[in-house]
């Protein structure tokens, strides 16, 4: 929780409840050029006399039942003002961002990998584990408190790139009030009725400013997974229907605020098995026009990621048993289906596809909605912009592989039934804290192997 107050001198208080501390833990926040956008000083103090926990990842799940079909109606258009002229020094991008530049594997996924699974591994499956912390994955900005590691991410980038390097940053912008609406596992920090949409446009705020002091990298963001999917299919949940208006502007602002030269977004556009329904594909083209419309068309949305912490094939011979009849069974078949939809409507048609725990073919689902730590995955695909499809521009690893969906435990706060059916691992620990058996399944399975 975050609560936010003034004092005489113009410092932004901000007491900050860690969901394990016993007591508050006071950050001092400096406000900075009147814009209401607050950046962590080097000067805090905590009342529990602890350093302040940064939250962990906590997943991202994808929940789709029987298809149908919902429109979300939008709010008032944001004009999107055209993005300042890139100074010296700043990176920019034309056509597919993801050509000619380096991906950076950041520390934080490293460190997961290294304090918490190579340590309980053999000797031959620690090296494979070393290797995975070098593949390049999407860093989750999953709460505000995450920002500064985002700078800190980005501070090495800067690093690496004074030294003849050429990375980019690669973050999933993921904070929205109401998250995770039709599901439980990776319920977030805000809501809509705690001026949750406030928060989150003090989040984007934050962000903002971190690409701002970092103009010399490329930042390519993946924004809100799981959202404006589950406006298309899961407006009759109360949840979903609460955050309606939230996600269309706070996705309409997100997109708006970071329309900057370095810069490349990608709005989340589910998968083949949740939107790519005949029911629900063109309902969804339509939703994301809608909110890049909404959001003065940005020109630094490039287009669509796809697959996000999913399992689907990007090609397969012939459709499995479990997608019952879906003529998109597969994520190729899907954004070709797609991207006709969104080019009528003037929505960039191009797409990344997460392809992180698809490297098991066809996958042991017992139906294609079961989404939470699947069992018998492996490591997909690395990151590449060899996709041998003009629509693709890259396969990535948006999933830090490793970090839970969500918990099987059906007493534990955020419990969501899906973790504890016949076709997810168990015992599972909460969403985004470590899981070590999903991580050593994955590097067991891995196609290509390790």
């Amino acid at each position: 929780m975050l609560r936010r107050r003034w004092d005489e001198s113009g410092v932004v208080l901000c007491s900050i409840w860690p969901r394990q501390a016993s007591a508050p833990t006071i950050v001092f926040w400096q406000l900075i050029a009147m814009k209401q956008i607050c950046i962590l000083t080097l000067i805090w103090a905590a009342a529990n006399g602890t350093p302040l926990n940064v939250a962990q990842r906590q997943g991202s799940v994808l929940s789709y039942p029987t298809p149908t079909s919902n429109l979300a109606t939008p709010a008032v258009k944001i004009v999107a003002s055209t993005p300042p002229p890139a100074g010296p020094g700043t990176a920019t991008w034309s056509g597919n961002p993801f050509s000619g530049v380096s991906l950076w594997a950041n520390s934080y996924y490293a460190s997961e990998v290294s304090a918490s699974a190579i340590p309980s591994l053999s000797p031959a499956m620690a090296s494979k584990a070393a290797e995975v912390a070098k593949v390049p994955s999407f860093m989750w900005l999953d709460t505000a408190s995450k920002v500064p590691l985002m700078g800190q991410t980005l501070d090495d980038i800067r690093k690496a790139n004074q030294a003849g390097g050429n990375y980019a940053g690669i973050f999933v912008v993921y904070d929205l009030p109401n998250r995770d609406c039709a599901a439980a596992a990776s319920n977030g920090e805000y809501s809509v009725d705690d001026d949750g949409l406030d928060h989150y446009k003090a989040y984007i705020d934050s962000i903002v400013a971190q690409v701002t002091n970092h103009s010399d990298i490329l930042n390519i963001l993946v924004i809100e997974p799981d959202s404006l999917a589950n406006l298309v299919t899961n407006l009759n949940d109360q949840k979903c229907q609460q955050g309606q208006d939230a996600y269309m502007a706070g996705v309409a602002y997100a997109i708006s605020q970071l329309n900057l030269p370095n810069v490349a977004m990608y709005l989340d556009a589910g998968h083949a098995g949740w939107l790519g329904w005949d029911a629900n594909i063109q309902p969804a083209a339509q939703l994301f026009a809608k909110v890049w419309q909404q959001g003065g068309s940005p020109s630094q949305v490039r287009g669509l990621a796809t697959n996000v912490a999913n399992y689907n094939a990007w090609t397969i011979s012939s459709a499995p048993s479990y997608t019952q009849g879906d003529k998109n069974y597969d994520e190729k078949l899907y954004i070709n289906a797609l991207a006709p939809m969104l080019t009528q409507s003037g929505f960039p048609a191009h797409f990344i596809i997460d392809t992180s725990r698809n490297g098991v073919q066809p996958t042991k689902q017992n139906q294609w909605g079961d989404w939470c730590n699947l069992i018998g995955t492996g490591f997909g695909v690395r990151p590449t912009t060899d996709t041998g499809d003009p629509l693709a521009d890259a396969f990535v690893w948006v999933k830090p592989g490793g970090e839970c969906d969500g918990t099987s435990n059906s007493s534990a706060p955020r419990y969501d039934y899906h973790c504890a059916s016949a076709d997810a691992l168990q015992p599972a620990p909460q969403a985004g804290t470590w899981f070590e058996a999903y991580f050593e399944q994955l590097l067991t399975n891995a196609n290509p192997p390790f």
